[in-house]
């Protein structure tokens, strides 16, 4: 199973390209030109680009298939997760091109910080992804939030 750890800083050269740095890029399905493919979208709950690889973005979206297909639910979750994903394809460099409107959704001028996330990675500003992670740390702590399962 993919494992996306660590945080790690970069910069959005003038194109919008940033390098996936090798640590997170080692973990994504390669193709035999080193290509590295995710699909990119904006998160819902956070000013972030989530970072998924194809087959965890399948999996993510598979239980859409259970909802009555014209129902509001439906309608709703499909637009929220597909109508701002992107899928995009690395050079041999392992960069990507970050599409204009998820720039904006995360507010990316400059420097970037690459978030993992386990089975996914996220897209950051700096300044934003250091409060967010001040935040997880301190819900966390506070809710006494555990793993399930686990003796902590």
């Amino acid at each position: 199973m993919t494992q996306f750890l660590g945080t790690h800083q970069n910069r959005l050269d003038a194109k919008g390209r940033v390098s996936i740095p090798a640590p997170l890029r080692n973990q994504i399905r390669k193709n035999g030109d080193g290509v590295v493919e995710l699909v990119l979208r904006p998160s819902h709950k956070h000013p972030c680009i989530e970072c998924w690889p194809p087959d965890a973005f399948e999996e993510l979206s598979a239980p859409m298939q259970k909802l009555e297909v014209f129902s509001e639910e439906q309608e709703d979750l499909a637009a929220t997760i597909f109508a701002d994903a992107f899928p995009v394809e690395s050079d041999k460099e392992g960069r990507i091109t970050v599409p204009e409107c998820l720039k904006q959704h995360a507010n990316l001028v400059d420097g970037v910080v690459f978030m993992g996330l386990g089975r996914t990675f996220q897209i950051w500003e700096p300044a934003a992804a250091e409060r967010r992670r001040l935040q997880a740390r301190v819900s966390v702590r506070e809710r006494a939030f555990t793993l399930p399962g686990s003796a902590a």
